[in-house]
């Protein structure tokens, strides 16, 4: 074969692959605009329900930490309570220690503020607030009590017993303990006080869960006994 013959050949075979290469496909780059649009709603769509799931769990986790924030509170303020019952005495100008005993209303003589000064403390509910006022004996003699309160503080806030659960339940000298033993009638007589229980139910908000928090705890009033009964 001649040399020339040779050269036409690599020609058409150059010529052939020329028309070979248009149809070979080349691979797609990117996206389109409608498949970036969608994958743009899908990322949004996921990120709002994350945004959603955080916040309710956000909000569960503050509401129970309020909750025990303010069942701390309300027990530091019943400790104190305890220790001003546990004292309770006969006043500066000396009537009996308890002076009224009723379901939500409790009112003694103590030295609450250790001066040596007897305060008559007027322990109540007034709505979902466990408030206590203070009055001081007068100066002069013979000493006597202003019927009013002098000074009201708050012991506990956010309480939510109902009306059929009260806060004070009152015992005599045969309690043996247990919950089997029914307290004394209310208005307890004052007499045949010797022990008394606190109970109270703690919510912040009651249309949330969790359910209420229950405290009680029992007070032994110590300055009392059988040789100061009143007859």
């Amino acid at each position: 074969m001649s040399s020339e013959n040779i050269v036409l050949k690599n020609q058409e075979s150059l010529s052939s692959f020329g028309d070979i290469a248009p149809c070979v496909s080349v691979g797609r780059q990117g996206l389109t605009l409608i498949e970036t649009l969608m994958a743009i709603a899908i990322f949004a769509v996921g990120i709002e329900g994350f945004s959603l799931l955080f916040m309710h769990a956000w909000k569960n986790n503050s509401y129970t930490l309020e909750m025990g924030q303010s069942s701390m509170a309300v027990s530091q303020g019943v400790n104190t309570l305890v220790g001003y019952l546990r004292s309770a005495r006969q006043s500066d100008n000396g009537s009996y220690p308890i002076i009224s005993a009723d379901d939500n209303n409790l009112i003694i003589y103590s030295d609450y503020d250790r001066d040596g000064i007897t305060e008559r403390l007027h322990i109540y509910k007034s709505n979902q607030n466990i408030l206590m006022g203070v009055t001081n004996p007068t100066t002069t003699m013979p000493k006597t009590y202003p019927t009013a309160d002098q000074e009201v503080k708050t012991i506990a806030v956010r309480i939510v017993n109902t009306n059929s659960e009260p806060i004070f339940y009152y015992y005599d000298k045969n309690y043996a303990g247990g919950t089997t033993q029914l307290p004394l009638e209310t208005p307890a007589a004052i007499a045949d006080i010797r022990l008394l229980k606190i109970h109270l139910k703690i919510n912040i908000d009651p249309n949330r869960a969790p359910d209420n928090i229950e405290m009680q705890t029992y007070v032994e009033l110590r300055n009392l006994n059988d040789y100061d009964r009143i007859h």
